[in-house]
């Protein structure tokens, strides 16, 4: 898949690397990445990967843009509210960038619609705000066998992991899954949601640009991802830490005999 002189010029930054080049930037092109959640997370990832020049972008979000989003979610301006996400930002895509295409699912993904509407995407890129969809889409990436990056907020803090439990490591083992980081889902009410816990509006641009970079580094295949390792922001102290998470044997994916 060739670029056109207008391609070239505006990806030059990009074709000059060794790392990415003419071929990565061609993979991107060809790459098609599905958004689950167009908020605080998901409004500066979409930013980055059409601008990145990602060719095929499908946006989830069954949201309206409403006044209080606007102080993270950069990608909506006050005439957005009302809207659906979903299509205010399919809208400033095409205008970033009218060598995307874009499609949108003005739905909610769940158990029941999840495989079906990862089954046609490359690379899965999950920002939403509860953990129900958290492992509806963690479990139907396993199953399609697509890797996932996902990221989560809080106050003044936040994580991120790649995700490729279809795959082994190195090392012989499974790769693990979302279910062996969290076993199972907090109790109701034992997380707060952003609207009451409040949450730092630049730090959402933060994690939602080192999601679009995971990406990126998920299609073209330069770097190291976040494969097996959990990457911890604290923007208290300005300290960024990785841990490190193995397999779990016992958990209810793809654990011993569940293979």
């Amino acid at each position: 898949m060739s670029l056109n002189a207008d391609e070239i010029e505006r990806y030059a930054r990009h074709l000059v690397l060794p790392e990415i080049g003419g071929p990565g930037q061609q993979a991107l092109k060809r790459a098609r990445v599905l958004v689950v959640g167009a908020g605080g997370l998901g409004a500066p990832l979409l930013q980055y990967l059409a601008a990145a020049g990602i060719g095929h972008i499908g946006i989830v979000d069954d949201d309206v843009v409403s006044l209080s989003n606007l102080q993270r979610q950069t990608l909506y301006g006050s005439a957005d509210i009302g809207a659906r996400k979903a299509v205010a930002a399919a809208g400033f895509i095409k205008r970033l960038n009218p060598h995307v295409a874009v499609e949108e699912h003005v739905t909610r993904i769940d158990p029941h619609n999840a495989r079906a509407l990862i089954a046609f995407y490359d690379v899965v890129a999950e920002g939403s705000d509860n953990f129900a969809t958290r492992y509806a889409v963690s479990d139907a990436c396993f199953l399609e066998r697509k890797p996932l990056v996902t990221a989560a907020l809080g106050r003044f803090d936040g994580s991120l992991t790649t995700i490729r439990a279809h795959e082994t490591g190195a090392d012989g083992r499974p790769n693990p899954t979302y279910r062996c980081l969290f076993p199972q889902e907090p109790p109701p009410g034992a997380v707060a949601p952003c609207a009451e816990a409040g949450v730092l509006g630049a730090l959402a641009g933060v994690l939602g640009s080192l999601m679009a970079l995971e990406v990126i580094r998920a299609v073209t295949g330069f770097g190291e991802p976040l494969v097996r390792k959990l990457l911890l922001v604290d923007a208290m102290t300005m300290r960024f830490e990785t841990l490190r998470y193995a397999w779990d044997a016992g958990n209810g994916l793809n654990g011993e005999g569940r293979q």
